[in-house]
Formats: structure tokens, C-alpha cells, sequence
């Protein structure tokens, strides 16, 4: 059959009769291979699979507040590979969450998350409380663009964390260490207190041993044993310790109050936008703090929302997801953060709040599309999802 564009294009015919033309791909390991779209399945779900059903090996305390759950494939078969900083979502109690990867790109046999309790937080918590060796977990495939990218990157890096913001952190410097990369990497790492550091004894080990590797524990509230720098990332702390940033790209990862705190800090240093990457980090806690937040608008305020046939009443102030999920209504979702797409939905009725974190299409809003999960309904709306 003729393709409906082919008249457009130089050549057209010509080339379809090659193709036409070809011998059928025969060099099939197994009678299912000979099939190309088999073969296309196969290579998709290999490498981009959109559900892992995967068996907790092992569970390591890393503080009393933080778990890494390592996870295996029940035939111990190898993993999708993953770019150091990238995340998994992982399902459970009828939601998901993203969790970073912690784990280096270099050993695919296994990958591990490292998840810290959360006040009220829903998964977080019942992860660490209920997840034991043995258990089975599904998590999607990796995704994220939070990571290295060494074309435009370059080698000589800084990392800013705040609590379990080392995550991704940790899974850049293990990379680095696996693979014997020429690349420079500074940690500067965010605590309350000496017993808050995630991996403490590995990073200060990585550190006294890899000239590459260089990290700097900030305390907030230190003991009487401790003297090193203490209080916030400041700008000056910043300088002192890195040195003039230059042309480095520093990454920033952490509690959602780190983000603006430190983009002003790295402004004041004179850094240029552009060289810093900051990691999604979910829904904003209070969107009428927004500008675009319509004036006399009561986030509290109900509203009803209409889906697939149901229709059910939710909070102005509270993600559209988190409603959908709630009333039995499952879009496909990951980062929740704004950013993936994956939860994608279509306002037919009504009138949303985009929040600042959702990186729409610039053909969405006309259309009526928004990020689920950071958008709120401020109207009564009909959706197809």
C-alpha cells in the first residue's frame, strides 16, 4: 500500500520498490525472532520496558531514617541499562513514586534504590515498613534527564545535595569509580546531623582514596566532635570550598526548598543558568504560592471532576493525579514531578492551574492537554484520560 505522504518526497518510489524488494530477515535465533515486529517488541521491552517484576534481594540500613531496597530479576537475568542519575517508578498501594537509582550503570544484575522516610509520606513509609527480602516490586523502566551528559557537561563536575538528594549523587561517583572514567567530581552534601549522611563511610572512603572524587559534608546542627563547614550552602561556602565554578556543570538535588535557595546562591556567584541541573522533584508543595495562581481562588474549595464515566469531588489544591488515582482512575505515570509527559491527560470541560513544573508541549494548553500530575482543577472538568 502506497504511503499517503510518499508523493511528497523525491525518490519516493524508488524506494519503496527496495524495499519492497528486500529479502525478509530470516537470521532468527528462535521461531519467534524470524517475526521483525516480534523482534521490535522484544528490543523495546529489553531496553525501555514499561513494567520490571522485580524480587528484593537484600535491604541495607543507611541511616535510621533511609533503606537501600537492591533488586534483582526473579531469573537473575540482567537489567535495562541506565544513565548514572536516572530514576525508576515503583508501584505500590494502588500509586507510584520515582525513586533515584542509586546503583552504578556498570553492574546491571541488580539495581538499588535508596528510599528515606518521608513524614506522611505514602509510599516512603511503606516501603521501609513493609518491604522485606524476598518481596516482589514493579517498578517501570529507567527514566529521567537528570544525568551526565558528557558532550555537554564536560568532566569536571559539583554536585549539590541536601539529605537524600546524594541519591543520584552516589550511582555518578560509583560510575566513576567502575568505570575508571577521567572525570572529576565534587560533593558538596547537605545534613542535619553526622547521623543523617546517606553512605557516609563509603563516600569518605571513595574520597580519601580516589583523587577524582572529593566530597564535602555541610552539618546543620553538628556535635562537639565535628569541624568541618556547618550551617547552609552558602554562596561563600560554595566558593570556599569548590573555588571559582568557571565553565562546571553543577547539579542540584534535594528538598524542594534547596532548589530556589540555590539557584539565588549560584546566581550571586555570578554562574550562569545554563551550567546548572536541577533535578525534578515532584509536585510544589503549595501552588497558590505561584504567580499565575489565580488571585481569590480557595485551594480547600471542592470541585467535581468527571472521567471515564465517573464522576467524583477533589481539592482545588491537589493534583489532578492524585485524585484520579484515588477515585480507581490510573493515568500512566512516573516522574510526577511535570516533567516525563507519561501522564498526559485532555481537558475537555473546565479550567486547570498548570503549575510552573509542567514541561508542556507548546501545542498542549491550545489543545487542552496537561500534566496530570501537576495540575490542579480550579473549575469543575471533564477529562479524557
Amino acid at each position: 500500500m502506497k504511503h499517503p505522504l510518499a508523493d511528497l518526497f523525491d525518490r519516493a518510489e524508488q524506494i519503496e520498490n527496495e524495499i519492497a524488494s528486500r529479502e525478509a530477515d530470516t537470521a532468527a535465533h528462535d521461531a519467534g525472532a524470524a517475526d521483525p515486529v516480534l523482534r521490535t517488541r522484544r528490543a523495546i521491552d529489553a531496553y525501555h520496558p514499561k513494567r520490571l517484576a522485580l524480587t528484593v534481594f537484600e535491604v541495607i540500613e543507611e541511616t535510621p531514617s533511609t533503606r537501600t531496597f537492591r533488586l534483582r530479576r526473579p531469573d537473575g537475568g540482567g537489567l535495562p541499562p541506565f544513565l548514572a542519575g536516572q530514576y525508576v517508578a515503583v508501584y505500590a498501594d494502588g500509586t507510584s513514586r520515582p525513586y533515584a537509582l542509586s546503583s552504578s550503570p556498570a553492574r546491571l544484575d541488580h539495581y538499588d534504590l535508596t528510599v528515606r522516610r518521608v513524614a506522611g509520606g505514602r509510599i516512603s513509609n511503606h516501603l521501609i515498613d513493609t518491604l522485606a527480602a524476598g518481596d516482589p516490586l514493579t517498578t517501570g523502566g529507567p527514566l529521567g534527564t537528570f544525568h551526565h551528559n558528557p558532550l555537554f557537561h564536560g568532566d569536571d563536575l559539583v554536585f549539590l545535595a541536601g539529605g537524600s538528594g546524594v541519591v543520584p549523587a552516589m550511582s555518578m561517583i560509583r560510575e566513576i569509580v567502575d568505570r575508571g572514567l577521567v572525570r572529576r567530581f565534587h560533593l558538596l552534601y547537605g545534613s542535619r546531623d553526622l547521623g543523617d549522611i546517606v553512605f557516609r563511610e563509603e563516600l569518605d572512603a571513595l574520597a580519601a582514596d580516589d583523587p577524582r572524587i572529593r566530597v564535602d559534608h555541610v552539618i546543620q546542627d553538628p556535635g562537639a566532635d565535628w569541624a568541618g563547614p556547618t550551617g547552609l550552602l552558602t554562596a561563600g561556602l560554595i566558593s570556599t570550598l569548590t573555588g571559582p565554578l568557571g565553565r562546571r556543570t553543577v547539579y542540584v538535588c534535594g528538598p524542594q526548598a534547596l532548589y530556589p535557595y540555590a539557584l539565588d546562591q549560584l546566581t550571586a556567584l555570578g554562574h550562569p543558568r545554563r551550567r546548572t541541573r536541577f533535578e525534578a522533584n515532584g509536585a510544589p508543595a503549595d501552588p497558590t504560592r505561584q504567580p499565575h495562581w489565580p488571585a481569590d481562588t480557595d485551594p480547600a474549595e471542592e470541585v467535581a471532576v468527571t472521567a471515564r464515566g465517573i464522576t467524583f469531588p477533589t481539592r482545588r489544591g491537589r493534583p489532578l493525579l492524585d485524585a484520579l488515582e484515588d477515585a480507581g482512575v490510573r493515568p500512566e505515570a512516573a516522574c510526577r514531578s511535570g516533567e516525563c509527559g507519561l501522564c498526559r491527560i485532555r481537558v475537555v470541560k473546565g479550567t486547570v492551574h498548570n503549575a510552573e513544573e509542567a514541561r508542556l508541549r507548546l501545542s498542549d494548553p491550545p489543545a487542552g492537554y496537561t500534566h496530570s500530575c501537576v495540575a490542579y482543577p480550579l473549575t469543575d472538568v471533564e477529562l479524557d484520560v
